[in-house]
C-alpha cells in the first residue's frame, strides 16, 4: 500500500527534524563564541552556560530557540514538521478507511492536524514580545492544545490499529505496537500527574526539565512508526 510507504518516510522526518532543531539550538546558546564575530551574533538571551536541561532543567526549549540567530533554525524546522504531520495524519486516515473500506475522516486526523495547526502558530509567535499577561497566556495555551490534541490523536490512531492488529498482522510489528501503546500511556499519565505542577508558580528547573523530556517523548510516537510498519513492495 502507498500509504504505509508514505507513512513510514513521514514517520522518520517528523522525528529528526524537531529533535535535532531543538537540540542544534541548545548546543548554539551554550557555545556562542562560534558565532560572535559573524553576522549569526548570539543574542544575549539566547545564551547559557552548559548544561543537560533534559536532566538539570536549566533553560527552557523556549529560550533556547526564541532568539536570533536560533529561531533561523526553529521556526522552519517547526513548520516543516506541521506540514509533514498534516500529511502524516491524512496518509493514515486513508489507510484505515482502505482496511476497514470505510470513508471517514476519524477523529484522529481531526485532533492530528489541530496539533499541527496549533504547532505552527506557536512557532510563528515564539520570540514576538507583548508586554501584555493575556498574550503570555495565549502562547501558553496554544503549546498545550498541541500536546493535548496530538496525545489525543496518537491514542486514537492506536485503539484503531489494536482492533485492526489480526487483520494486520501481516503489515506490522506487534510488538512496536504494545511499545506504542506504553508510549502513549505513560505521556498522558505523565501529563495528568504534571498538571497541577505545571499550574502552580515555582518549580521553574522540573518544568523545564519535563519540557525537553515530553517533546523528546511526543515525537518518539514517530520513530515507533517507521519499525511499526513492515516494507511494502
Amino acid at each position: 500500500m502507498k500509504e504505509i510507504t508514505q507513512i513510514r518516510k513521514l514517520s522518520i522526518w517528523i522525528f529528526f527534524i524537531p529533535l535535532i532543531a531543538i537540540n542544534l539550538c541548545l548546543i548554539i546558546s551554550q557555545n556562542p563564541e562560534f558565532l560572535e564575530n559573524t553576522i549569526f551574533k548570539v543574542d544575549q538571551i539566547g545564551r547559557s552556560g552548559f548544561s543537560v536541561p533534559y536532566l538539570d532543567g536549566s533553560l527552557s526549549i523556549s529560550r533556547a530557540s526564541r532568539t536570533f540567530p536560533q529561531y533561523l533554525i526553529f521556526k522552519p524546522s517547526m513548520f516543516l514538521t506541521s506540514l509533514l504531520l498534516y500529511f502524516y495524519w491524512k496518509n493514515n486516515n486513508n489507510l484505515v478507511n482502505k482496511l476497514n473500506l470505510t470513508n471517514f475522516n476519524y477523529r484522529f486526523k481531526t485532533f492530528g492536524i489541530l496539533s499541527a495547526i496549533f504547532l505552527a502558530i506557536h512557532s510563528i509567535f515564539l520570540g514576538i514580545k507583548f508586554d501584555i499577561q493575556l498574550y503570555k497566556l495565549f502562547r501558553r495555551v496554544i503549546l498545550l492544545l498541541f500536546i493535548i490534541f496530538e496525545i489525543i490523536a496518537q491514542g486514537i490512531l492506536v485503539y484503531h490499529f489494536f482492533k485492526l492488529k489480526n487483520k494486520i498482522q501481516n503489515l506490522i510489528n506487534k510488538n512496536i505496537l504494545i511499545l506504542k501503546i506504553i508510549l502513549v500511556s505513560i505521556l498522558s499519565l505523565v501529563g495528568i500527574l504534571s498538571l497541577p505542577i505545571l499550574l502552580k508558580s515555582g518549580n521553574t528547573h522540573f518544568k523545564h526539565a519535563l519540557e525537553w523530556n515530553y517533546f523528546v517523548g511526543v515525537i518518539m510516537f514517530y520513530l515507533l512508526s517507521k519499525f511499526f510498519w513492515r516494507r511494502t513492495t
